[in-house]
């Protein structure tokens, strides 16, 4: 059954920014990737965008699901360590709903 994906993203975030502020790296996976620091958080998000990537080229959707699940932990946790909810990430979609992609990757500088 699928879940919400609000509601799951926002428990996500909770969970997460609950993690950061306890700071107890010995508890908590989310609070001892922090403690060593952004570039860290930033790295092992590579790792699961290009396991996520390698996932869709050669592995089935369970594996594919699994990978996109890592991606987006730990880019919830990059995000919450920079002090950005999922809704503002939401509200930048809604910005952009409605214009091309062409024409928005045109606006950037």
């Amino acid at each position: 059954m699928a879940q919400d994906i609000g509601g799951a993203l926002a428990l996500l975030e909770a969970v997460v920014k609950e993690r950061l502020a306890a700071n107890d790296a010995g508890a908590s996976y989310v609070a001892s990737l922090a403690a060593k620091g952004r570039g860290k958080i930033a790295q092992k998000l590579g790792e699961e965008a290009t396991e996520t990537i390698i996932a869709a080229l050669t592995e089935d959707d369970a594996a594919l699901t699994g990978e996109a699940a890592d991606l987006i932990f730990h880019l919830t946790v990059l995000l919450a360590e920079r002090g950005i909810a999922w809704g503002d990430v939401a509200a930048e979609l809604a910005r952009r709903h409605g214009t091309s992609g062409h024409a928005e990757k045109a606006s950037r500088p």
